[in-house]
Order: C-alpha cells, then sequence, then structure tokens
C-alpha cells in the first residue's frame, strides 16, 4: 500500500517535497513518481532501484531529486523551482523488477500505486 502527501498550492520559483509511506520494505522494489495532468497520460518523471540507483526523465533532471528513507519506508520527490507546468497529481509508483530493469517508464511497467497527491503552481 503506498499513501502520498505534500501536495499543495505553490507560487512559482518555490519548492516542494513530496512524500510517499509504504506498508513495505521499500529497498525490495522499483520505485518511482509519475505525475498526470488531467487529459494527458501519466508521465514518469524518476525512479529508485533496490540498489539505490536513480535515474530521471530528461524533462525534469536537474530541478527533481528522488530519494528514499528505508527505515520510514518512505519516498520522497524534491522539487525546486516549480514552474506552472509542473502543476499535475503526482503518484508513487513500485514494482518488483529487478535493480538492473529499473528505468523511468510506463504506467503499465509498475503494478502497485498509491492515490496521487495533487500539485497546483500559480503564476
Amino acid at each position: 500500500q503506498l499513501k502520498e502527501s505534500g501536495g499543495e498550492t505553490v507560487q512559482a520559483g518555490g519548492s516542494l517535497r513530496l512524500s510517499c509511506a509504504a506498508s513495505d520494505t521499500l529497498s525490495k522494489y522499483c520505485m518511482a513518481w509519475f505525475r498526470q495532468v488531467l487529459g494527458q497520460e501519466r508521465e514518469g518523471i524518476a525512479v529508485v532501484g533496490s540498489d539505490g540507483v536513480r535515474r530521471y526523465a530528461s524533462t525534469v533532471k536537474g530541478r527533481f531529486t528522488i530519494s528514499q528513507d528505508n527505515a520510514k519506508n518512505t519516498l520522497y520527490l524534491q522539487i525546486n523551482t516549480l514552474k506552472p507546468e509542473d502543476t499535475a497529481r503526482y503518484y508513487c509508483a513500485a514494482d518488483e523488477t529487478t535493480a538492473d530493469d529499473c528505468y523511468v517508464g510506463t504506467y503499465g511497467d509498475f503494478g502497485y500505486w498509491g492515490q496521487g497527491t495533487q500539485v497546483t503552481v500559480s503564476s
């Protein structure tokens, strides 16, 4: 079970840290963050594998940081210098993919999902 939190309305240029609390040990999974704008496909942002290796979509590299606290079974997404186009619902996801196959993928690549948390960036 995955539960996201931390979404809110912020001004452009600000920062946010999203959290995803998991009911199982994170280090067993390929963990990911996605986002979805209403009417568009869910977009992969970042992943962290069971080996701790992080990968990012080219569209967000530099402003987004994925991290995890294994002791708290919590995944994080730090977003800096927020832009209006970052407005979306953000989801965390997990899959039992091996570390070598843990890449930023598509919706169908992940078997476990949270309900999402809304981020709105005002200009």
